[in-house]
């Protein structure tokens, strides 16, 4: 029964030069990821990170394709970040993108999104309308036994009527709610704002301000009071005092999200 064997055999034979024109072909792959090279990056998204081998030729949207695998974030919904706004149409090779090249991310997934859904702008009518009802925050207690203090010595200067883009030094000499001196840094390339204080620097992500809110500072209108809000209510607002008031406008935008400094 052995030459009955052989047309198996032969089968046989002609599966283990599968194999190995299969691993010769991993072999080309190996070639071919040369030819397809790989750049090995950091994403970034909501304190989470993601080391990710991606070929240098494919495009921003096929990131954004990968980044959704990872993230479970649609990629409509991300602002991915690298040197500024990831161009979607270009490829990794073109903006130069290089081993361990950190991208940040930018975005909720659909349930956060669910849970806010409050779009900005009507949530700042409403914090407006709310506003306009109170007394002026600069009575309220805990806002006078900061501004009582008075200005602090290395306040910035300030310039009344005109609206002046971000500086690009960090905004200092400002006081937060427990008259700890305190400064601001956009840092736009990571769309981070980093809220610097002696002990410690908070790096938030711009996306993660749901609003901005400021009022003039009575008896001393050129300088704002100023709150970050870091959640869902007023209870997690992070003010800062002494705002120099030519850059109000261009804080709330930047964080908020007109891009016009890019």
């Amino acid at each position: 029964g052995e030459p009955s064997a052989e047309p198996p055999e032969g089968s046989a034979a002609s599966s283990p030069s599968s194999p190995t024109s299969s691993r010769a072909s991993v072999s080309n792959g190996g070639g071919g990821e040369l030819e397809q090279e790989l750049v090995e990056l950091k994403v970034i998204w909501n304190k989470n990170k993601y080391d990710v081998k991606f070929p240098l030729d494919s495009t921003g949207a096929d990131l954004k394709q990968r980044i959704h695998a990872l993230t479970g974030l649609p990629p409509t919904m991300q602002k991915v970040m690298y040197k500024g706004l990831l161009p979607e149409e270009k490829t990794l090779r073109e903006i130069r993108v290089i081993n361990g090249a950190k991208i940040m991310v930018v975005g909720s997934t659909i349930n956060d999104v669910l849970a806010v859904s409050i779009p900005k702008d009507a949530a700042q009518q409403e914090v407006k309308s709310e506003e306009a009802k109170k007394e002026p925050l600069c009575r309220q207690k805990q806002h006078r036994k900061v501004l009582d203090k008075g200005k602090p010595d290395d306040v910035m200067p300030s310039v009344k009527g005109v609206q002046e883009r971000l500086p690009t030094v960090p905004l200092s000499g400002m006081y937060n709610k427990s008259g700890g001196k305190v400064r601001l840094t956009f840092k736009l390339e990571q769309d981070q704002l980093w809220i610097g204080t002696k002990e410690r620097t908070e790096k938030l992500p711009m996306g993660s301000i749901k609003n901005v809110v400021s009022e003039p500072i009575e008896g001393h209108e050129d300088y704002h009071m100023m709150a970050f809000q870091l959640g869902p209510t007023e209870a997690s607002y992070y003010w800062v005092y002494w705002v120099p008031t030519q850059y109000v406008d261009a804080i709330k935008d930047t964080v908020l999200g007109k891009w016009q400094y890019f």
